[in-house]
C-alpha cells in the first residue's frame, strides 16, 4: 500500500521540526506545504517539499491525503473545517481550537465525513508524566490529595518562534496565544488524563498579563477540583527567577516532588524524589517509555486505513478544552466556574 501523503498547512518552527518527524515514519510522509511566507516555502523546498501560498492550494491537491495544521491556534478552526470539506484526514497542532463549540464541531464534521482527526497532544507520553502516572496507578501515593504541574522560567512564551512570520504571535490574544493556551493546554491535557476516572468538576483561573505581554496571559494559574476530591493545580509562570518543581504530589501514603528545568529536559522532570509516611525517601522507578512523535504519526497513518484509532482521538481532547474555555472564563471574570 501506497506512503499516506501530508500535506503541511504553515511551516513555521513546529511545521518544520514535524516534516523532520514526518521523513523518518513509516508508511507516511509530509510531500508539500502551504505557508504565506516566501522564506519559508524556500526553506520547504530545500527538504523536497512541494511549496504553495494558499491553503486552498494545498488542499485542492488529490495527491494529499491528511494535513498538518500547525498555524496559530486561531487559524485551526477554519482551516480543519476546510480541510474536511475536502476529503482530507486533519492533524492538529494543540491546542485544538480556540474554543469547545469549535472543538466539537470539528469532531462532529470529521465523524460525519468518515475522516481521522486527531490532535498532537504528544507529551500524554513524556516521560516524568509516565513516571507520575505510574506511581499514581500503582497506588504509591494513597488516596492523592493534591497535585501540582508547573513550568517557571523568566523568558516568554514566544521561544524560537519562526522569525520570517509574526514571531511575537504567541503573545498575542487574537492568535490565540498566552501561557494558558502553550504549554498550560499540554498540562490541563495531562492532569485530566492521569486523573482518569474521575471528572474535573469546579475551575478557578488567573490570568495575568505582566511582563512579555498586557494583551494576553505570561503567568496562568489554573485550580481544578475533582469529583473524587482531589485538588490539581496546572501553573505556567513566566515571570519567575526561582521555578518552582515541575510536579508536586501529596497523598495519603506519601509526597513525591521533581525539579525544573529551563532547557524543558523531560528526563530532569522524570527524577521524582518519592518521601513516604513511613520509611526512607527514594527515587521513583522511570515509567517504560510511550510513544514518540514518529510513532504518533505511524498511528495516525495507521488510522487512516482503518487500523484502530490514532493515538490521540479527538474526543479525548474534549475535556481539555471544555477546562481550557472555563479557565479563560474564570480569569475573565474572577469566579470559580462549574462544569
Amino acid at each position: 500500500m501506497d506512503d499516506i501523503r501530508v500535506g503541511i498547512i504553515g511551516f513555521g518552527r513546529i511545521g518544520a521540526e514535524h516534516a523532520e518527524r514526518l521523513s523518518c515514519a513509516k508508511a507516511v510522509r509530509a510531500v508539500a506545504t502551504a505557508d504565506v511566507t516566501e522564506a519559508r516555502r524556500a526553506m520547504a523546498r530545500t527538504r523536497g517539499l512541494r511549496a504553495v501560498e494558499t491553503v486552498e492550494q494545498l488542499l485542492g491537491d488529490r495527491a494529499i491525503d491528511a494535513v498538518l495544521i500547525s498555524t496559530p491556534t486561531s487559524m485551526h478552526f477554519q482551516q480543519a473545517i476546510q480541510a474536511l470539506a475536502a476529503g482530507k484526514h486533519v492533524m492538529i497542532e494543540k491546542p485544538m481550537a480556540l474554543d469547545l463549540i469549535e472543538a466539537r464541531k470539528l469532531v462532529d464534521e470529521a465523524r460525519r465525513c468518515g475522516r481521522a482527526l486527531s490532535v498532537f497532544h504528544n507529551r500524554r507520553w513524556d516521560l516524568d508524566y509516565l513516571t507520575v502516572k505510574a506511581a499514581m496507578d500503582a497506588g504509591v501515593f494513597g488516596k492523592v490529595i493534591n497535585i501540582e504541574s508547573r513550568l517557571g522560567q523568566f523568558a516568554s512564551c514566544v521561544g524560537p518562534a519562526a522569525k520570517e512570520y509574526r514571531p511575537g504571535w504567541r503573545n498575542e490574544a487574537a492568535f490565540g496565544g498566552g501561557g494558558l493556551f502553550d504549554w498550560g493546554s499540554h498540562f490541563v491535557d495531562q492532569l485530566l488524563q492521569m486523573m482518569r476516572p474521575a471528572l474535573a468538576v469546579l475551575v478557578f483561573a488567573q490570568l495575568r498579563g505582566n511582563i512579555w505581554s498586557r494583551d494576553c496571559d505570561d503567568f496562568a494559574r489554573v485550580c481544578i477540583d475533582f469529583d473524587n476530591g482531589a485538588a490539581g493545580m496546572v501553573e505556567i509562570n513566566t515571570t519567575t527567577m526561582n521555578p518552582l518543581p515541575r510536579w508536586h504530589v501529596d497523598g495519603t501514603l506519601a509526597t513525591a516532588t521533581s525539579p525544573h528545568s529551563l532547557e524543558f529536559d523531560v528526563a530532569k522532570w522524570a527524577e521524582v524524589e518519592l518521601t513516604p509516611v513511613a520509611g526512607r525517601s527514594r527515587r521513583l522507578e522511570l515509567a517504560p517509555s510511550g510513544l514518540n512523535e514518529i510513532q504518533i504519526w505511524e498511528q495516525f497513518a495507521a488510522a487512516i486505513r482503518g487500523e484502530g484509532e490514532p493515538a490521540v482521538t479527538a474526543e479525548s481532547v474534549l475535556p481539555t478544552m471544555t477546562v481550557l474555555d472555563a479557565a479563560r472564563q474564570s480569569g475573565a471574570t474572577g469566579k470559580a466556574i462549574e462544569l
